[in-house]
């Protein structure tokens, strides 16, 4: 299978140089590297990449430092991210579901895609019941329509840390969500998709099958997970999700979270004020946000 990129991990970066924002392939030894520990530390070494989008960008010969690390996507190159809600086995199971037949697909706008390390604004609405996701999300690397399952990774760039940050009464109560559980106004808010620390490519990760997935809160341990447990894998949604419908170079799957929410908690912990939600996937990275209540 041919690679659709020319790096292997792509991070959005501020230059130590001249504080131009670029991108780079971050320069390590370690097969698993923490990407966020390295710029947090200072001195991370990355070869410059450069081109019309992420996906296109190629190394120009050049070397630089990080100064800042942001996210590898900014809302201008994403233009859709298709989600998809219950897709851990375990979680299904233990909610007293059956087994999907089928994904569930909604819809979260390319203005919920922020960096990592910055605040997520959360609207007064979405206050009361703020709740998190983290969620290995795929990055679609060249148009598709109506493709099969083998054909599936040839149109993946590669994976990159998400939070689907949440508003559960806006999902779930009748007097705000109307007759039945909506889950696109929910989770639609500026910035509500943050996403870190790189994406790696699928050189590196294959089809994302069996990745260790950790959510943490203020340091405690929420979720804890493997992608191995996914009732539909990525070659799955991204064949199902392209079916009638393109899937734009840019635009973004978020494959489901696991058991661990707030919202399914006794009592349930909702995310308050200044709190700091860490999603770390093996082979990508941790994405780590505080929540800002306006």
């Amino acid at each position: 299978m041919a690679s659709l990129t020319k790096w292997d991990r792509l991070v959005r970066y501020v230059s130590a140089k001249d504080g131009k924002i670029r991108y780079g392939e971050p320069i390590v030894s370690d097969a698993k590297p923490d990407i966020d520990e390295l710029a947090q530390k200072g001195g991370l070494k990355v070869k410059v990449l450069e081109g019309p989008t992420p996906i296109q960008a190629a190394p120009t010969g050049e070397e630089d430092e990080v100064k800042e690390l942001l996210g590898p996507l900014t809302p201008k190159d994403v233009p859709i991210i298709r989600c998809t809600g219950l897709n851990y086995k375990t979680h299904i199971l233990e909610t007293g579901f059956d087994l999907p037949a089928n994904p569930t697909l909604f819809i979260k706008p390319g203005q919920a895609v922020a960096d990592t390390r910055h605040p997520v604004p959360i609207p007064k609405l979405g206050q009361e019941q703020c709740d998190y996701e983290g969620e290995l999300t795929v990055v679609i690397g060249k148009d598709c329509k109506n493709i099969s399952e083998d054909e599936a990774l040839e149109y993946v760039a590669g994976y990159v840390s998400g939070n689907d940050v949440s508003c559960r009464d806006w999902q779930m109560e009748k007097d705000k969500a109307g007759m039945m559980p909506q889950w696109s106004f929910s989770k639609s808010f500026d910035k509500y998709a943050p996403l870190g620390p790189c994406i790696t490519s699928t050189k590196l990760l294959g089809d994302g099958g069996n990745l260790a997935m950790k959510v943490y809160v203020n340091g405690e341990l929420r979720q804890d997970t493997n992608t191995n447990d996914l009732c539909f894998g990525v070659k799955k949604l991204v064949s199902f999700f392209s079916t009638g419908q393109t899937l734009a170079a840019g635009s973004l799957i978020m494959t489901g979270t696991p058991g661990g929410v707030g919202f399914g908690m006794k009592p349930p912990k909702w995310l308050q004020d200044g709190d700091e939600v860490v999603v770390d996937i093996e082979g990508i990275g941790k994405l780590v946000n505080t929540m800002k209540f306006e």
